[in-house]
């Protein structure tokens, strides 16, 4: 194989395994790493990243990472806490580092290997399909991969839903229907195999501002999308008392944990981690606690029942209790950049990365969407590849979609 297609390999092979257990994904994170290094091309992927807007926010935030990490005390979680942030960074960087066409086939893979996984979700609920391993977290609710798999298949109903909407303003109906029929598809994964309350908000939130992205400068016709959206939404929910249920569970469960009640449940425990991390920074404001301080803190200060957790479930709260104000604000630089380079380009390339940035912005504020690998070595990678197609000139996107959906 030519050393200038070992990249492309290494980006695609990443895409394909996104949806298989983290080990699988932290193997195509050292891949891509590896043909990074000795494909050759270092002064040009340099220079792309220097002149790229992502750059300093991404340095500044490392810088303070390190900063804090000679200057503050270390604790057992230390080395996994200051592995994890790198990784993020690294995972970034690699993302933005790709050629257009690089990242086409990073992108490819991840859709190949996400409708054959959406197939395999069919029949294994309607005619049975066989319990294989790496795909047990596709099927069957299994923990965090499960949850990082519903946020990938939202960002593929988001993305379809932007495809749709594109060939609707074009006038090409059976593709926008054929594209639209992919969000009930997922909405039912994420309902009922893959129950995520984040990935339905998710979803609900980025399809409206995708139509804000595409009608901006037509306050008419974004009035009427919105509207008739509205409608549709409403009588999609009106009628399904699941998703109903999902989301009055989750207000009981934030009222219960404001009466005092300590449980499992999910929004219980997000509300003690939320409120004593948010605690912490304020008794720390500047440098933190220290790298892997979290953990040490919730010990002394969360509930007893909840004394195992090693991460808040906000990424930005992570940062915080262990870097401060400054380390939680560098990484909301970063999230924030993201979303607004793709706002920024006003076409179908930069819509995509707009839904795909959003999600990942969402799922950052109300779970450890980049601290924990299990999601964050997917998701996010996911998201930068979709930025960096945002970044490239022109029809970025062409070779994956058909010719009539290109801007």
């Amino acid at each position: 194989m030519q050393r200038s297609h070992i990249v492309r390999a290494a980006a695609m092979f990443w895409g394909l395994t996104v949806f298989m257990p983290v080990g699988v994904t932290y193997v195509s994170f050292l891949l891509l790493m590896v043909a990074l290094l000795v494909a050759g091309g270092w002064r040009e992927r340099a220079l792309r990243l220097r002149g790229n807007p992502m750059w300093w926010p991404v340095m500044a935030y490392v810088v303070w990472t390190l900063a804090v990490l000679a200057l503050e005390p270390h604790y057992p979680e230390t080395g996994s806490n200051l592995f994890h942030g790198l990784r993020i960074a690294a995972t970034i960087l690699m993302a933005l580092a790709l050629t257009r066409d690089e990242a086409i086939w990073a992108v490819r893979g991840f859709w190949i290997i996400g409708l054959v996984n959406i197939v395999m979700i069919a029949l294994y609920y309607s005619v049975g399909f066989p319990m294989l391993e790496p795909w047990r977290g596709v099927l069957i609710l299994i923990g965090n991969k499960s949850i990082s798999n519903a946020l990938l298949f939202t960002i593929m109903a988001a993305t379809a839903a932007v495809y749709g909407l594109q060939a609707l303003a074009g006038h090409r109906r059976w593709q926008a229907i054929a594209a639209f029929a992919l969000v009930p598809a997922v909405m039912a994964i994420i309902t009922f195999s893959l129950p995520s309350r984040t990935s339905l908000l998710a979803l609900l939130l980025v399809i409206p501002a995708a139509c804000v992205h595409q009608w901006r400068r037509q306050l008419k016709v974004l009035a009427l999308v919105l509207m008739a959206g509205g409608v549709i939404a409403a009588g999609v929910l009106w009628n399904s008392p699941v998703v109903q249920q999902k989301f009055a569970v989750g207000i009981q469960e934030i009222e219960a944990a404001q009466a005092g009640e300590i449980s499992e449940a999910s929004w219980v425990v997000r509300y003690y981690m939320y409120r004593d991390t948010a605690r912490m920074m304020i008794d720390r404001p500047f440098a933190g606690w220290g790298i892997g301080g979290w953990t040490e803190q919730w010990h002394l200060r969360g509930p007893k029942l909840l004394d195992y957790k090693n991460m808040p479930h906000n990424d930005f709260l992570w940062m915080g209790a262990q870097s401060g104000f400054p380390g939680a604000l560098s990484l909301l630089v970063i999230m924030g950049v993201a979303v607004w380079i793709a706002w920024r380009r006003d076409d179908f390339a930069g819509r995509q990365a707009f839904v795909a940035t959003l999600v990942m912005l969402i799922a950052t504020s109300v779970n450890s969407a980049l601290r924990d690998a299990q999601i964050g070595l997917a998701l996010l990678w996911v998201a930068m590849v979709y930025l960096r197609l945002a970044q490239a000139p022109g029809d970025s996107w062409r070779g994956l979609l058909p010719s009539g959906a290109r801007s």
